[in-house]
């Protein structure tokens, strides 16, 4: 088992990494491309979770640590909520919601154990699997990101 030896091994991260492709796969086409404050602002949160975990590694203590995962928590729910705009605007199909929410949520999950972990906090909510923070090989952030098509959503 490795251990986290550079921000880039923590698998919070990589889950971001693959959130923040995600999204600017879905906002480069169609009416999403063309709303610049919502495609900027959902860019801007999705990147902001992965940014916060990497800096937050390089802060000098697990408290500041988890300071910035909290930061990067509450960035995942800005995307999830901004979501919910791009639905309504008829950006997204119900399903391209559902699979990104389903990514931050993921996210949020594996923030929210890796601070504990930090914490010193050995035990976990029931209903959760104790966070597994090996890096065998880092996630291919292209594989299945849902190559979608937003033309079928203009008008």
């Amino acid at each position: 088992m490795g251990g986290i030896r550079r921000f880039e091994d923590i698998r919070a991260w990589q889950l971001a990494r693959k959130l923040v492709n995600s999204i600017y796969e879905v906002t480069n086409s169609g009416s999403f491309a063309r709303d610049f404050g919502l495609r900027d602002q959902i860019r801007r949160a999705a990147g902001s979770i992965m940014h916060n975990i990497a800096e937050g590694f390089d802060s000098g203590t697990d408290a500041e640590f988890r300071r910035f995962l909290r930061i990067s928590q509450r960035s995942a729910l800005e995307v999830q909520s901004q979501l919910y705009t791009a639905l309504d605007q008829r950006y997204l199909t119900q399903d391209q919601f559902n699979f990104l929410y389903q990514e931050a949520e993921s996210i949020k999950a594996h923030v929210r154990k890796f601070a504990s972990y930090l914490s010193g906090n050995d035990h976990h909510k029931i209903g959760e699997s104790p966070a597994d923070y090996r890096v065998d090989e880092p996630l291919d952030i292209v594989e299945d990101v849902g190559r979608w098509t937003l033309d079928e959503n203009e008008d």
